[in-house]
This record gives C-alpha cells, structure tokens and sequence, in this order.
C-alpha cells in the first residue's frame, strides 16, 4: 500500500544520505573553522562572570528554539559574526534545543498516539489506517526518514510524531535525531555568518543608521529561511506559487476587491434616484420574479414560470415534507420512478448561490447523504450528460417587442487525469490553474486527497458550473447566431415579468445548439446576474469592469421604464430584511 507520508519510497537513498552526512559534518567543520574568530583571553577577574553568562545565553537559545528554530539559529548566527558569541556555546545552545524538541515530539506521539494521528496536520501525511504500514515502513528505513525530515521543511512535526506513535525504536531515534541536528545546527549558523557578513554593509549603507541593521537582517535572514522552506518542497513551492500569481490573476481576486469600480459606479447611481431607495429601485427590473431575483429567489419558481419543453425537468423536496430523512429520501426516490428517473441526478438547494451545495449523486446512498446534510428545501434534477454547457446573458428593454443576447459565456468544468504515481492533492498543485483553488477542491475531496489516480483515470473535480465552484469560464460570443438569439428571445418572451437575467444551459449537440435547438435550461437568475464571460482569464481587467458597468446601466435602463409603467419595486427596508434572512 502505498504511503501518504512525502518520504522517499525506496533503499535507493541509504548509498547516498552517509556519504552525504558525512560531507556535511566535514562541511560544518570547515565552517566553524574558517569563519570562527579567535577570542581574545579573558581577564582572570572575568573567568568567573563570563561563564554563567555564556551558560545563560546558551540556554537562553535552547529555549528560543521550542518557540522558532529558524529565530534560534538566526539569533545565535548575529551573535557568533558579531563576535559577542563563542561558537561553541551557540552551536551546543542551539542543538540542545532541537533535540530536546525532536524527542517531545516523539514523545507525544509515543503517549498520545490516537490523539495525535487524529490531528489533520498529521491525519492528512499518514492516519490510524496506515500506522501499521508506516510502522513497517519506518523500521525499515527510519535512518533515511529521520534525514530527511531533518532537512526536507514541513516533514519533522508529522514524521516524529508518528515515528512515536509506532512506539518503537526510541533509542535509535534518539540517535539519529541527534546526529541530524548535529550536522543541521553548525551549516545553518555557519550560513547566517557568512550571509550576515554579505549583507550587514548593504543594509547599513540602505537604512543610514547602524542600530537599524541588526533588526533588519534578522528580519532578511527569517523571510529568506522561510522562503527556503517554501521551495523546497513541491506542494508548498505551488502554494506559495498560486498566492503570488493571484496578485495579477484578478478572476481569483476576492468579490469586494474585484468590484471596487464597479461598487463606485452603482453608488453613484443609486444616489442620483435617492440613495437606498434608488439602488432598491432595481428590483422594478423583473416583475415577474420575487425582488426582481435579487436574493432568495426560489429556482424552482423560476423554472416553473418557463416554458417546460427547454427546462430540465425538476422535483421539490420540501424539507418539512417528513418527519424523518430517510421518509424524504424514499418519498422522493418514489417520485422518480413515477418519472422514470434513473441515476445519476443532480441535487441542489431550492435557494441558492454562486453553486454551493450541488452535488452529483450516482446512487441512492449518494442521494440519501446529501439529504441527511441538508437542512433547506431541495430541488432535484436528472442528470444531462452534457457535455457543453453555457451562460446566457439576456436583456430587453420593456419597450422593446424583442430583447437580445447582452453575452455569453462557455463553462469549462474542471478535471484531473492521473498518472498512475501521483497523488489527487499533488495533482491539483500541479496544475497551473487548479492550484488556484485548490483549498476548495482539497475540501471537496477531503477523503480522496491522497488517492492515486492510475493512468488516464479521470475526475471532475465540480459539477457546479460557478467560477466560485472551480469552473473555467471563456468568453462564448462565437456561439451566438442569429437564431439562437431568436428562440432564447421567445423562452425569455413566455416568461411574464422578465427582461433581465443568465440562462444557464446544457446541451448535447453544438450544430443543434446554433440552429436554436438542443437547449436544456437548469436554471435562471434575475437582477444580481454576472455576465460572466467576464471571468475569461484571456480577457482584461478593465475590459470587466466596463462589461459589468454596461450591465448595470442596463438594468437601472429597465428599471426605470417598470417603474414608468406603473411596476413597484421592493422597497429597501424589505429588500435589507431579505438579504439577512437565514437561509440554512
């Protein structure tokens, strides 16, 4: 079976980590040697404070080491190039430190080893399950995990933990965890020595002050270990990738961010017709949806007041139809038979947004667990194999006999093929596109994460097609023709009260689609739509913000001619209460 746990999975490394120790303990040697500075003799009358000072200071970075390793050795570093530190007490200071916090840390796992393998720091390298294969594994090759975990950042809290949570071999850990922190304390002060000396004049010359260069090269030499630690290791290297990259992807921007310009412009708007009561105004856009669709919005509703032939058909299910899950489960199981039904089906609240909570179910098990975790009315819909699917975009002015396509948008649903040696969480760092989101799909996933997809196995990682849900979304303005753009007008047209909103559509066959044909509706939303070809990652960030601020100067347009008409809109104080109301 193969392991979670990131550790080498062969004997290979055993040729090559002694010599490689070796080298380093000569390395570290050198080190001190070449960059150790004589001390002068200390006075006679001195010999006797000098010592517990120096016993003191030792300690003192034993100490500091339970709260930072990287501060400890960074501290004991300025101190030995400063001259105000013998090298020996700071390498003996410092190694102390870490060995004393190698073994509490097996120690912890020796004595509490149910409850440290439930942590998910350690449950997600290696759980319960997998103990009696780590076991086997580590006594095999601990020399080689001990190493490693030493020198690869973010393996030595979970591998010693779990190494104690075997409950063998603890004198031998011992002794390999002192031999790694020996060779570790030495390079990593020598380091600090010889990159201090580098960098001490720049930063003095830079600051201006000499008192400041002592606080800003510690600083400097923390972030440069950290960093360090960052890209040494693959999964970090992607995450650290994936957060600097955010900086300039602005589809992954967070919603108050991205709409800043665009919050702007329908504040202004909103205060030319009155303030609160003029955003309110709104609402006026489609009559014939409750708020205009601005929130709370009951899809089934919606769907109901389309034409039925382009809707996927829908059951409800009432979340006070039964007194007991398994009564709503077999009631709505019943239901499908009536229709004919068979699994897959998609399972989704009534009220919703932004695509949380849809689920695919492939069976009844599947089924019955996303109604136990629900706690709101549902909707469920047969499965539509797809596999196209699309955003829609539609407005029409009330004086208009016929409205039009404002944008399109064509969704991506996001999938993984293995390789047959990587794991679903390496997968998902690895691409450059996925990393983005990753924290969502790992959530999603949480049971599968270290599974290893064999070669050319497939999964798709959302079923939602939301951009929030994982889905890529391009710009679809290709796809529109002349008849499609007719018969979404007449799908639009048979539905009382509505002018303003996105279709989102499936469909099998693209020839079918152009012609206006092949068109299944799972759902449509009202004012608060985003014409989401936006999200393009082709497109421009400006190129957004004038698309949605062209939207919104449609829908005050619509507004303000519902209004004209006689139409009411909600008002604020009720559209307010609405947007609070809990929703499960």
């Amino acid at each position: 079976m193969e392991l979670s746990l990131p550790l080498p999975q062969s004997d290979r490394p055993r040729r090559w980590f002694v010599p490689a120790m070796l080298v380093g303990l000569l390395a570290a040697a050198a080190v001190c040697l070449l960059l150790s500075k004589e001390p002068e003799p200390p006075a006679m009358h001195m010999m006797p404070v000098m010592a517990p000072m120096t016993l003191a200071i030792s300690g003192g970075l034993a100490v500091a080491t339970f709260v930072s390793e990287d501060l400890a050795l960074i501290a004991a570093g300025e101190g030995v190039r400063r001259g105000s530190l013998d090298w020996l007490p700071a390498i003996v200071g410092c190694l102390l430190g870490i060995w004393v916090g190698d073994m509490a840390l097996w120690f912890v796992g020796r004595l509490s080893a149910r409850r440290a393998l439930s942590w998910s720091f350690i449950n997600k390298r290696i759980n319960e399950r997998k103990l009696d294969d780590f076991r086997t594994w580590f006594e095999r090759r601990s020399v080689v995990a001990i190493l490693v975990a030493r020198f690869v950042p973010g393996l030595r809290f979970p591998t010693f933990i779990a190494a104690g949570a075997t409950g063998r071999g603890g004198l031998r850990f011992a002794g390999w965890t002192f031999l790694a922190a020996a060779v570790w304390t030495p390079l990593l002060i020598g380091l600090v020595v010889v990159v201090g000396d580098l960098i001490a004049e720049p930063l003095r010359r830079a600051l201006g002050y000499a008192w400041l260069t002592l606080p800003a090269g510690i600083v400097l030499l923390y972030a440069g270990f950290r960093l360090a630690g960052q890209l040494s290791d693959p999964l970090k290297r992607a995450r650290l990738a994936a957060r600097v990259q955010r900086l300039w992807r602005w589809e992954f921007w967070p919603a108050w961010l991205f709409y800043i310009p665009v919050a702007l412009y329908i504040t202004a708007k909103s205060l030319r017709r009155g303030g609160f009561a003029g955003f309110a105004s709104i609402t006026a856009a489609n009559p014939g949806m409750p708020d205009g669709g601005f929130v709370g919005e009951s899809k089934r509703q919606i769907l109901a007041s389309l034409p039925q032939e382009h809707v996927i058909p829908f059951l409800h299910c009432p979340v006070a139809s039964a007194t007991a899950d398994e009564d709503r489960t077999q009631a709505l199981v019943s239901a499908m038979q009536l229709r004919g039904w068979n699994f897959p089906v998609i399972v989704k609240p009534d009220v919703g947004q932004r695509g949380v909570g849809v689920a695919r179910c492939n069976d009844l098990s599947e089924l019955r667990r996303s109604i136990e975790r629900s706690n709101v009315d549902l909707i469920v819909q047969p499965y539509h194999p797809g596999p196209y699917e699309v955003g829609i975009f539609y407005v029409r002015l009330p004086s208009e006999q016929k409205g039009r396509i404002f944008s399109m948008t064509e969704k991506v649903f996001p999938m993984v093929t293995g390789d047959g040696r990587s794991t679903l969480r390496e997968l998902i760092w690895n691409h450059p596109r996925y990393r983005m989101q990753a924290d969502l799909f790992l959530a999603r996933f949480a049971g599968d994460v270290d599974q290893v997809l064999s070669a050319d196995q497939s999964l798709t990682l959302s079923v939602a097609g939301n951009h929030c849900q994982g889905t890529l979304f391009r710009d679809g303005g290709h796809l529109r023709t002349e008849a499609l753009e007719a018969k979404i007008d007449q799908i639009a047209r048979g539905f009382d009260g509505f002018y303003f909103g996105r279709f989102d559509i499936r469909y099998c066959d693209p020839v079918a689609f152009a012609r206006g044909e092949d068109l299944a509706i799972v759902e449509l939303n009202g004012v608060t739509s985003e014409s989401t070809n936006v999200y393009d990652p082709a497109g421009t960030l400006i190129g957004a913000w004038m698309t949605f601020i062209r939207q919104w100067r449609w829908l005050f347009a619509i507004a303000d001619m519902n209004i004209a008409r006689g139409h009411r809109p909600t008002p604020w104080r009720a559209l307010s209460q609405s947007v609070r109301k809990p929703r499960g």
